[in-house]
């Protein structure tokens, strides 16, 4: 793999790459990473072009998780789930917001990209133990099989390519960089408990002292990372492929590209067709107020790239967005959580608050008068929009001492007590509200006292029975499988709320990724507004409308689905190369 830009200056620029590709890619997150290795695979001549000095877009800096239902890797921990089990769900879940031939060709194909990727390049995954689809519900729902892990990997074995990977968000690692999962972080938590722990931690941390000595960060990847290193790691094997980064597309069709980077212009023929992977319109400077309202950009924890350009381009040639049924739980993004801390070097930081607080005994979430809206152990997509349908922002995830030592409470670690050092920073620059009683916390956070007493009085007396009769917490797999499986309480996400000083955070609704994306037929093509494919041009990833309709079904919900239309797509657009 050649790569062109400022970052690696052993090319003279876009001025050095060939006349003309078979496939051209715009944007290298995961979605478009997988499809220009798809398409190598395939043989076509490859450009992968990346606006941004990194690769890996959003899904560097996620969990990683990908939503791939029928493939190998089921039978080994559902061996009963069935593709039709899961057009089920899907078609409980979305119904017709969005069309059933697309999440059915999504079905058909998963399999196939999962196992060309494992059997033809360094990706590999595992499925989790437990992961359930999140309505979980619904009929046709699963408690695993269909969620995948991406491996862990070693970022050493890059080279200088390893300073390409986008990195992870600072506050989900630790030490200094060191990157960690929710298996890292259940050993370093039991590290003084347990024989086994203790070994598990004492190898990733002596590993990551080791690393520091040579590298900015550990190299140890896991998660997003992982993925986008393997993606990396598989794609520099093939001397088909180049990659442009620092790069922006100026002009755009289905039979050539014009590139800038820096002062340079390049224009490049196609003969197969280009594929739109640029990570969707969230940082456009005006669809994401007409798309997402008075969402504050600085809510968005996602990668920085996804400014819609491409999408501009493609909308010239007659392409258009998706329409979304406006409902309950579909909006034109998926949301979560997040709350706000300034980084020492200005920036801010949005941190989403998944699987690791909220939804914990002895945490609550109230809005301004002090009262609850929401089953806190709800997905962090409805989270988000119940917040927004609330009239909830921002809203206040409370906890006691012990919660806060036990599990942390956002950016904060586990295992924080009253007069840490580490847990008065945040307190000095107001990340987090103390209150030695829930009395003086109200006052500081500006809500009414009696409310809050009168709510945390009511909560308690629901962890003591288990039954949260106001917004039913804890009664589905997916919301059990995020509370405590050690909790001593009658309900795994119900405790008491009791020991002195309480803790809270601000919440914001944050969007992590669109939903709405170009419309497109089954085989990733863009269409025009007579339905129409537009010649040459294909969209996957976030540049592509969800075939979830904007429902949060599952983890990685749009990982997998990027990963199956981006071999959708390469394969069609090699078709039309070899037709030529």
């Amino acid at each position: 793999m050649d790569i062109y830009s400022t970052v690696i200056p052993a090319k003279a620029g876009i001025q050095s790459l060939p006349d003309t590709f078979d496939t051209i890619v715009i944007g290298a997150g995961g979605a478009g990473m997988a499809a220009a290795l798809f398409a190598a695979l395939d043989g076509a001549s490859v450009l992968l072009v990346e606006h941004t000095k990194f690769v890996g877009g959003t899904t560097a800096q996620s969990a990683g998780t990908t939503w791939v239902p029928g493939t190998h890797h089921a039978a080994s921990v559902n061996p009963s789930d069935t593709l039709e089990a899961a057009a089920h769900y899907l078609d409980n879940a979305v119904g017709n917001r969005s069309p059933a031939a697309l999440r059915q060709a999504f079905l058909d194909k998963g399999s196939e990209a999962i196992a060309t990727l494992e059997s033809k390049t360094d990706i590999k995954f595992r499925p989790y133990p437990k992961h359930p689809d999140y309505i979980s519900d619904l009929e046709g729902s699963t408690l695993c099989g269909r969620a995948l892990e991406p491996l862990s990997f070693d970022g050493r074995l890059l080279a200088e390519h390893f300073k390409l990977i986008r990195p992870p968000i600072p506050e989900f690692t630790v030490l200094g960089g060191m990157m960690v999962d929710r298996t890292d972080i259940n050993h370093l938590l039991a590290m003084t408990k347990s024989w086994a722990s203790f070994k598990y931690a004492t190898k990733i941390v002596l590993r990551h002292a080791l690393d520091r000595l040579r590298y900015p960060r550990g190299t140890r990847l896991v998660m997003g990372n992982a993925l986008v290193a393997r993606l990396l790691y598989s794609l520099s094997k093939h001397q088909n492929v180049s990659l442009a980064l620092n790069t922006s597309v100026e002009k755009l069709s289905g039979t050539e590209v014009t590139l800038t980077q820096g002062n340079e212009r390049r224009t490049i023929k196609i003969n197969g067709g280009v594929i739109l992977a640029s990570g969707g319109f969230n940082r456009h400077p005006t669809m994401r107020e007409e798309m997402l309202g008075k969402a504050d950009p600085t809510w968005c924890p996602a990668a920085k790239g996804h400014t819609g350009a491409a999408q501009d381009l493609a909308r010239k040639l007659g392409a258009h967005y998706g329409a979304v049924q406006p409902s309950t739980n579909a909006t034109n993004a998926f949301w979560a959580p997040v709350s706000l801390r300034k980084r020492a070097d200005g920036s801010t930081a949005a941190f989403p608050h998944f699987v690791m607080d909220r939804a914990k005994p002895g945490m609550l979430t109230v809005n301004s008068t002090g009262k609850r809206f929401v089953n806190e152990s709800t997905s962090y997509h409805l989270f988000a929009l119940a917040m927004q349908q609330t009239n909830s922002t921002p809203a206040y995830l409370i906890c006691d001492a012990a919660a806060l030592s036990r599990y942390g409470i956002g950016m904060v670690r586990p295992g924080a007590t009253s007069g840490d050092r580490a847990l008065q920073s945040f307190l000095d620059d107001g990340y987090l509200t103390q209150g030695t009683t829930l009395t003086v916390l109200a006052q500081k956070l500006g809500i009414d006292a009696n409310a809050l007493q009168a709510t945390v009085t009511r909560f308690n007396g629901f962890a003591a029975s288990g039954v949260d009769l106001d917004f039913q917490r804890g009664t589905t797999a997916y919301q059990q499988n995020i509370g405590d499986a050690a909790w001593s309480g009658k309900n795994p996400n119900l405790g008491a709320l009791v020991q002195a000083p309480y803790y809270a955070v601000r919440l914001y609704p944050g969007d992590i990724g669109a939903s709405t994306g170009l419309e497109t037929d089954a085989k990733a093509r863009v269409l025009d507004t007579d339905g129409l494919p537009i010649h040459g041009l294909y969209a996957v990833g976030n540049d592509m409308h969800s075939i979830m309709g904007g429902v949060y079904t599952a983890p990685g919900i749009t990982i997998g689905p990027g990963i199956v239309f981006a071999l959708v797509a390469a394969q069609d657009a090699c078709t039309n190369t070899h037709h030529r």
